[in-house]
């Protein structure tokens, strides 16, 4: 949710870089809702813009706290196996800052929590990014320590 500040652009980019050999890589931003709003009413519109830009078959991940955690093998072995099963395409959601409306959490095929500690949205897609680098080179059997 929401724009990526200045300061983060140049590490997303750069993931972004890294991956394009071995994915197409998309991001959609959509613009945050003022909190002033209330709570409810911010996570139901961020919702709906969110249920709005879910591509039909994609196999959809969904960043949440609640959900199942890996070590970066278990999520590189995760996503192959997903793609051996038939996913050729693989969404990503990451929420707002007050969270994901549950009919956003119903509609993932995955719940994936980045950690048990809260991480600043900025943070939170720049490990997103690297994470799936990282599971792209494990599942190539190339080196990713760099």
């Amino acid at each position: 949710m929401g724009r990526l500040a200045r300061e983060a652009r140049p590490l997303c980019d750069h993931y972004v870089s890294l991956m394009r050999p071995y994915a197409s890589v998309d991001i959609t931003e959509i613009d945050g809702i003022p909190v002033s709003e209330g709570t409810e009413r911010v996570v139901g519109r961020e919702g709906e813009a969110i249920l709005r830009r879910i591509r039909p078959g994609a196999f959809v991940v969904v960043l949440d706290r609640s959900g199942r955690e890996f070590h970066s093998e278990e999520l590189s072995s995760f996503l192959a196996d997903r793609k051996l099963h038939g996913a050729g395409e693989f969404q990503f959601i990451l929420g707002g800052a007050l969270g994901l409306d549950a009919r956003v959490l119903a509609t993932g095929d995955l719940v994936w929590s980045l950690s048990p500690l809260t991480f600043p949205h900025q943070l939170a897609r720049i490990i997103v990014l690297e994470q799936l680098y990282r599971a792209i080179r494990i599942e190539r059997g190339e080196p990713y320590h760099y």
